[in-house]
């Protein structure tokens, strides 16, 4: 399988002979670092986009993931999958990068090894870019799953060190001879693990990590203090200098909602609080404030919702498309559908 997408990215992707005038080539950056072209209509919209990448990749599961575009110096937009790529692009040539959207809560639900596999590249990715952090030991046990997934028992790999950085198994400020020596015992424990297994167990231990799947929006609170929230599959988590401060369940909040630069968490009325509270923190932007609240209400809807609903339009904020959601399908959908036999 890994050859294979080796081979895809080396070939430059899916040559598409005669193509017409309307249609535009998009560079597409994977979750491997390679780069595959893709040739589509300048009239499709970011699904169709997405449903070609992830043909070429042989996908089934694939409303886990979604493409990013850097729009006005922030690498990690997210292509709306119902836009018109001619709206989302306004030059060319049209780059995008290829990622994880929704992180699975249960990695062990994951029906394809392709899938699978993808998810634990971006998890080493969010590792490799500084997302996510983690203890040492973790470190050394993660990167022992990424060897023993990408070569085999430890006997097969000669030079633990050139592998670590061939294999993007760690990042490479973390990586000290103590780490090394971790990484070796650890990887010698693995033996006899297939690569699916392996990657099973990579993600299994990924998931118990606190920023797991998160994406941070940075924001302050009442007091311009700066702090960061994080939207993930259990809901939203208040940061300050890297550490958790609060965390508020998707059970908890009755409502999301921006206005201007201001994004308000509502939370419903609990044990210790006889009445709703609502909470405020202030972004740089309001663009900022409605990706961050896209996000959230995306968020919910798939981790939440039996399917996805039309949600209302915040009032006064028509112009930045606060009814376009890109979420086609829920996670209690997906975990329902049964692929068919080809």
């Amino acid at each position: 399988m890994r050859e294979s997408l080796r081979r895809l990215a080396s070939d430059e992707g899916v040559e598409r002979r005669g193509r017409s005038a309307g249609s535009r080539r998009v560079r597409v950056e994977l979750l491997s670092t390679e780069h595959i072209t893709v040739d589509i209509d300048r009239k499709a919209r970011g699904g169709d986009l997405l449903d070609k990448v992830c043909e070429c990749l042989d996908l089934e599961e694939r409303d886990y993931f979604g493409l990013q575009c850097t729009q006005r110096g922030d690498p990690r937009i997210w292509v709306d999958l119902n836009k018109r790529l001619s709206k989302t692009f306004r030059n060319e040539p049209w780059d995008v990068r290829f990622a994880v959207k929704f992180y699975p809560p249960e990695p062990a639900d994951l029906r394809d090894d392709t899938t699978r596999y993808q998810v634990a590249l971006a998890v080493r990715r969010d590792l490799m870019e500084g997302r996510l952090t983690c203890s040492a030991i973790t470190y050394a046990l993660l990167s022992s799953y990424v060897l023993q997934a990408e070569l085999g028992d430890r006997e097969q790999c000669a030079a633990l060190s050139s592998a670590l950085h061939q294999h993007r198994a760690a990042p490479v400020g973390a990586i000290t001879p103590e780490l090394e020596a971790n990484i070796d015992e650890l990887y010698r424990k693995h033996k006899g693990q297939t690569p699916a297994e392996a990657e099973l167990n990579y993600l299994e231990t990924a998931k118990r990590l606190p920023l797991y799947g998160a994406e941070l929006h940075a924001a302050a609170d009442a007091r311009d203090a700066p702090l960061a929230l994080a939207v993930c599959h259990h809901g939203l988590s208040v940061y300050r200098d890297g550490v958790m401060m609060n965390r508020f369940p998707w059970a908890m909040i009755s409502k999301l909602s921006y206005k201007s630069r201001v994004f308000c968490v509502r939370l419903r009325a609990g044990e210790c609080e006889p009445a709703s509270t609502a909470l405020c923190f202030r972004l740089a932007a309001a663009r900022a404030a409605c990706r961050l609240w896209r996000a959230a209400v995306e968020a919910h809807m798939f981790y939440r919702r039996e399917s996805p609903v039309v949600v209302d339009r915040v009032p006064g904020l028509s112009r930045l498309g606060s009814r376009r959601l890109s979420c086609r399908r829920t996670l209690r959908q997906l975990r329902e559908h049964t692929p068919t036999a080809a």
